[in-house]
């Protein structure tokens, strides 16, 4: 792929997850600044359809990314976001404030997630199963979500939290944070998700997750980091969390 292509395919993500709306020439020469011509970024947009980066849903429409543009974008394109030192105070005094009410650190972590990134967030533990998830309103509001089979789908699938969950952790190597994309899911009823996973092991030896679950135009990087800071500020606390996105 070109530099032209790259900048291309990263603005189309972009905007597309901001508005969730197919992403035509015109938006990138005037809104992304892309220094070519409408006619030329049309063909470039072409070839990269043609490589199978990008889908077009209609004849006239402008194009969107598919599972291997969104693929190509994690591991080429996308830059690691640090949070501001504001972000991370603010993190962990929400951590704080639930906790003052007493709740279970799995919801507490579940809610905070939920509430940072939008997306349906699922904590647990897996050495005896017990997982709590917070923010499935946030997902169903989501454009994607919007169908009664696709509300049903995933539903019934997060009743089956602990077997998800057996297949996810299989998938993982060596604790690693871990972004599954679309049909990469092992769970095949997330299909039209992405997951972002990342196991933990207490020094008690205890092994526990952390999930966010929302749509494939998910903010990745900012994902990514909320999910790993987390982490790192539990590290004592015993759980592991998973960040899951659509």
């Amino acid at each position: 792929m070109n530099t032209r292509q790259e900048k291309i395919l990263g603005s189309i993500i972009e905007e597309y997850t901001l508005n969730a709306v197919p992403v035509g020439s015109k938006v990138l020469v005037g809104k992304y600044k892309i220094d070519a011509s409408s006619a030329t970024i049309r063909n470039e947009m072409a070839e990269l359809e043609k490589e199978k980066y990008l889908y077009q849903p209609h004849i006239s429409a402008g194009r969107i990314p598919t599972d291997k543009g969104y693929r190509y974008f994690v591991e080429e394109l996308m830059k690691n976001k640090e949070l501001t030192r504001r972000e991370q105070n603010k993190m962990q005094e929400e951590l704080l404030k639930l906790k003052a009410k007493n709740t279970r650190m799995a919801k507490t972590t579940a809610k905070l997630l939920s509430g940072l990134s939008g997306n349906l967030a699922v904590s647990g533990n897996l050495d005896n199963n017990e997982f709590v998830d917070f923010g499935m309103k946030e997902l169903f509001e989501e454009p994607e979500f919007q169908g009664l089979d696709e509300v049903c789908r995933l539903a019934e699938t997060l009743d089956y939290v602990d077997e998800m969950f057996d297949k996810i952790i299989g998938e993982i190597e060596n604790g690693e944070t871990k972004i599954f994309i679309g049909e990469e899911n092992p769970v095949k009823k997330f299909s039209n998700c992405s997951m972002i996973v990342s196991p933990y092991k207490l020094k008690s030896g205890e092994k526990g997750i952390l999930a966010l679950i929302g749509p494939k135009r998910m903010k990745y990087a900012r994902n990514k980091s909320l999910l790993e800071y987390v982490r790192k500020i539990l590290g004592g606390a015993g759980m592991i969390l998973l960040v899951v996105m659509v």
